[in-house]
């Protein structure tokens, strides 16, 4: 059960327009936008962040997986469902899902994407030279190096939200990966 409103009659005005963006996007806005829509401006900053970072140049599948590493990573039930769901439309198999569970992945460019991402987490973002050196051996530029730092701090924000106030899923579950 949720520790916060759902109900989008009980929300700010000021969350209408963006909560409008996203219903057209998705058919229906998923609970997570409701929890964030408490705070009109931090669904704004939200919904702006993942719209930004999807006209990136890691793709939306790129996205997707380390969305999916970076959540089961922090343990958020929420945010692998969704994003597995979203990265199963982007293009990702099921194979590669599981696999970026554990931050591996078929290719070694992916795999390092997500192995780095993973120990931003770990490391709360102190990674050291040597991380940096094999990500961009993998061959990332500085700016997608950047970019994927992004997409981990977004889902930072979306795995601590979900946790915190027990978001109900409304996609569908997945196991989280040991």
């Amino acid at each position: 059960m949720s520790r916060i409103n759902l109900d989008t009659s009980k929300l700010p005005e000021a969350s209408r327009p963006t909560l409008a963006q996203i219903d057209k996007a998705f058919g229906a806005a998923p609970n997570m936008f409701k929890v964030v829509a408490n705070s009109p401006a931090a669904l704004r900053s939200m919904w702006g962040s993942f719209g930004a970072l999807g006209g990136g140049t890691l793709g939306a599948k790129l996205g997707e997986l380390i969305a999916v590493a970076v959540a089961n990573r922090n343990g958020c039930a929420y945010c692998l469902a969704a994003h597995a769901a979203l990265g199963h439309n982007a293009g990702a198999t099921a194979q590669d899902l599981e696999l970026a569970q554990r931050a591996q992945a078929n290719d070694a460019r992916t795999a390092s994407a997500l192995q780095f991402a993973v120990k931003l987490v770990d490391a709360r973002g102190n990674v050291t030279e040597a991380d940096l050196v094999a990500v961009r051996a993998a061959g990332f530029d500085d700016g997608q190096v950047v970019e994927i730092i992004a997409h981990a701090a977004l889902n930072i924000f979306t795995n601590y939200t979900n946790n915190a106030l027990h978001t109900p899923i409304d996609f569908p579950h997945r196991a989280l990966a040991a």
